[in-house]
């Protein structure tokens, strides 16, 4: 039950309990945003959001996220348009320590001078590094154009030049003005008492502090469209993104409910109108979407392509055809009552996690209008109509005042009179209907229709099938969902050079078809169950996953074993799912982070097929055929290789009953794991260095790593966490201290094999061989120092405590079960994981380094101007 009161001062409290997992999350929603700047603040919201972690009058530079992280939590915050969130998730037994935290850099932030010249540089790093993401370049542009006058159209994070331009004085009256209570709102959900968090609450963000309330900040009212607008930018990249709005009303506004039923039907999934007929049928775009924005003040309804640029115009047509075609047809029933279930099953997902039903009440209760907005919501939209939806697409999609813009490639052909000609053409036309979207129900595909049968019983169940699949079942009552993965051997670590990039087009092509169905009563089907379904192919596994209401298990298990044992791997699919691929392959420039990681493993690996992109080479995922996906998945992905996982809300004899008709019975034609090519011995540290003009140089440099099965692999991990996180080594010598970055890191990853172990950073040009050293002297103190007690148990505590945040769904804990049977260990190992960190030693973490940096035997990858 939720509840919702007041402080003396003005603060709302919005908590609820849940006890389903030891956590707890907590949130600070302040009413202000971007969109609440004067053009003296542009930018400030989101530079203020930074310095309320750079310390307090209690807590020195680093110890808001040292406190968290020593007592297994995350702390972080984000900026929009109309808020300023700060949120806190932790093990509940620490909660106090976590509400503490969060009050004292609310309410008595330090705002240092010196930190604050620091944080400007850190900012100004993010904004470089947004400039080197296409993607959010063409979303900046879209709100320029559709916010000439609201500010809804300056960036959120703002420009260099304001930035720069910032004081601490103008930071201080910043905070004078928003932060007072009655300007926030504390969400609270998790495993705590009740009572003992009001006391709690009383002497954190009780009493009296911050100014008087003053007026509501009068944001400039954007006036309605009166023509098409249309601006397209042209630069070297190799997508086209390109986007399509209208204007539409706020999230009070009765609208609201509509237009989300109206964007899911048109372009949120695999099932929706946009991704069949312009992704699907006509390959004319790698992805297209729809999208309902609704914010405090009139907002946008968009639909978003990225597409090569030689089909970006017949794109932009379909997509605006396939949009007038809602304002002249009705949309079938069925249509509309699957896309109904999928919201509203939303909210029962939503409940899995601590911090997403914070986040949920903390959205109602500060932006929507209250609490109370929830319900109405979810009422509004069971009562939505198809009849409803074609009224809202007369009244918002008017194609003579829409407004068109888009980052394109240099050379690519669409431009604005292409623009203003389509949108022309179908606002004056009248639009042939679309063919009606099938609808294939359980009954259609001969999986039989029965209530699940439940029993008291819990914990986990190992079953050891005739075929030789092993099959684990958890029982979890706390939501009526489940969760199911079904994992393999495999990944690019079974690929030769050859076939490279087969395991991702088999992930995409295996939910493209069976031999019942085909993929568009596939997707309609799975929208029907008010789930998911998908593949994903790794560098160790193949796997098969999914996520239902435990409603839907018989039908959602029916659906997923034929998945498995009967893909159709149809030419038209595997033809369109390869162009699509390729499509990301070229693309792989806008991304620079991705090339720098992929370079990275080139150079680390010469033999072993680690190196090998997991995306695939533009030459070997040519030549792949459905024959080739036939022939890997009748030798790796037999049900005598298989390891089924379920979580939830089932039956445990139920689910083993289904599994043995599925998949007790091998198909024969199995073959045992591919032999691994030996790696040539190391000469010298290796360097590569890719050129590509962007704002900032991306560095990854590293050594091997560990094994799955390797007993020092948690000493691996507990150095990562030493080294990265808001209080590790990195972020505070070479981003806090030093304004190097905005994101620096360390990272794992643990293999069948020796894995890897790396570290990070996007940083300007001018700043590299600065960065590269204060890297390899971090590394070598971890190295030959021993690392301090303190370290050391926030580390441990950071990790036990993350691993409960990170296995509060079904999915998560289904993922981990599966993965570790997989692999030959044990899938309940993860429980011993809390007292196996905790035993560690400073001794066993410096060992740890010791084993694996070494760098006569490491590998760089730069990547950059």
């Amino acid at each position: 039950m939720t509840t919702r009161y007041r402080l003396g001062n003005g603060l709302t409290v919005v908590a609820e309990r849940q006890t389903q997992a030891p956590v707890v999350a907590f949130q600070v929603w302040v009413k202000v945003g971007s969109a609440d700047e004067t053009p003296d603040e542009i930018g400030l919201a989101h530079l203020h959001e930074h310095m309320l972690f750079k310390g307090t009058a209690r807590r020195g530079l680093g110890e808001i996220a040292r406190s968290i992280e020593a007592h297994g939590g995350e702390i972080n915050a984000w900026t929009s348009f109309d808020q300023t969130v700060y949120h806190v998730v932790m093990a509940s037994r620490h909660a106090w320590v976590g509400l503490d935290v969060l009050s004292d850099a609310v309410r008595a932030s330090a705002f240092d001078a010196g930190e604050l010249t620091r944080e400007i540089e850190v900012v100004c790093e993010e904004i470089k590094r947004s400039q080197d993401m296409p993607s959010r370049r063409a979303s900046k542009a879209l709100f320029a154009e559709a916010f000439r006058v609201h500010p809804y159209g300056r960036p959120v994070i703002g420009f260099e030049a304001n930035v720069r331009a910032h004081t601490r004085e103008r930071v201080l009256d910043f905070y004078g003005k928003h932060y007072q209570p009655s300007n926030l709102v504390l969400s609270c959900v998790g495993d705590f008492d009740e009572a003992e968090l009001r006391k709690r609450i009383d002497e954190t963000f009780g009493g009296e502090w911050g100014r008087a309330p003053l007026p509501p900040f009068k944001r400039a009212p954007e006036p309605d469209f009166s023509e098409v607008r249309v601006a397209l930018t042209r630069e070297d990249v190799k997508d086209a993104h390109l986007h399509l709005a209208f204007q539409i009303p706020s999230v009070e506004h009765a609208d609201t409910a509509p237009l989300d039923v109206l964007a899911m039907v048109l372009g949120q999934g695999d099932a929706s109108r946009l991704s069949l007929e312009v992704r699907r049928k006509r390959s004319l775009a790698r992805d297209v979407s729809a999208w309902a924005w609704t914010p405090r003040e009139r907002g946008l309804f968009a639909a978003s392509i990225v597409a090569a640029p030689d089909t970006l115009g017949a794109a932009f047509h379909e997509t605006a055809r396939v949009m007038a075609a809602l304002r002249d047809v009705t949309v079938e029933r069925e249509e509309v009552e699957t896309v109904k279930a999928l919201i509203e099953a939303e909210a029962v997902y939503q409940r899995e996690t601590v911090q997403g039903l914070a986040r949920k009440l903390g959205y109602y209760e500060s932006m929507a209008g209250g609490l109370e907005r929830e319900a109405a919501y979810y009422e509004a939209v069971s009562q939505v109509t198809a009849e409803q939806l074609r009224a809202m697409a007369q009244k918002y999609f008017t194609f003579d005042r829409a407004t068109v813009t888009g980052l394109l490639p240099t050379a690519c052909p669409f431009d604005e009179a292409a623009a203003r000609a389509t949108l022309k053409t179908v606002q004056s036309e009248a639009t042939t209907a679309l063919p009606p979207r099938s609808t294939t129900t359980g009954e259609a595909t001969g999986i039989r229709l029965a209530p699940t049968q439940r029993s008291q019983k819990t914990g986990v169940t190992i079953e050891k099938l005739e075929s030789g699949a092993t099959v684990i079942v958890r029982e979890e009552r706390a939501v009526p969902l489940f969760a199911i993965r079904g994992s393999f051997m495999g990944g690019t670590r079974y690929e030769r050079p050859e076939e490279n990039g087969i395991n991702t087009l088999l992930a995409r092509t295996l939910t493209r078809g069976t031999g019942s169905m085909n993929a568009e009563a596939f997707s309609h089907l799975v929208d029907s169950l008010a789930g998911s379904l998908s593949a994903l192919g790794g560098r160790n596994s193949m796997s098969l996953r999914g996520e239902f209401l435990s409603k839907h298990f018989d039908r959602a298990f029916g659906l997923f074993s034929e998945v498995l044992q009967e893909p159709a791997f149809p030419e038209d699919e595997v033809l369109r799912e390869r162009t699509l691929q390729l499509q990301d392959i070229t693309s792989r420039d806008d991304r620079p982070p991705a090339i720098a990681f992929e370079l990275f493993a080139k150079t680390l690996w010469q033999a072993h097929p680690y190196r090998l992109s997991t995306l695939g080479e533009r030459a070997t995922v040519e030549k792949l055929t459905p024959a080739h996906l036939r022939e890997y998945h009748a030798k790796y992905l037999d049900p005598s290789q298989l390891t089924l996982c379920v979580v939830g809300d089932v039956d445990t004899a139920t689910v083993i009953d289904k599994a043995r008709a599925a998949f007790g019975k091998s198909r024969g034609g199995s073959k045992p794991a591919p032999s691994m090519p030996i790696e040539p011995d190391w000469t010298g540290r290796r360097e590569v260095k890719h050129t590509l003009q962007k704002a900032q140089t991306h560095l990854v440099a590293g050594f091997r790593g560990a094994k799955v099965g390797d007993s020092w692999r948690r000493a691996l991990e507990v150095l990562q966490t030493i080294l990265s996180g808001q209080s590790g080594r990195l972020f505070l010598e070479l981003r806090d201290k030093r304004s190097m970055a905005y994101s620096v890191s360390a990272s794992l990853m643990e293999g069948v094999d020796s894995g890897s172990f790396s570290v990070y950073m996007g940083t300007s040009p001018d700043k590299v061989s600065a960065a590269l050293e204060g890297i390899r002297e971090q590394l070598l103190r971890v190295r030959d120092e021993l690392v301090t007690d303190a370290e050391l148990s926030r580390a441990k505590e950071h990790l036990i405590g993350t691993q409960s945040i990170g296995l509060q769904r079904n999915g998560a804990r289904a993922g981990v079960m599966a993965l570790d049977a997989c692999y030959g260990m044990n899938p309940e190992q993860y429980l011993r994981y809390p007292e196996e960190i905790a035993a560690l030693t400073a001794e066993d973490v410096r060992d740890a380094a010791r084993r694996v940096i070494d760098f006569e035997k490491s590998a760089l990858a730069i990547v950059g101007p």
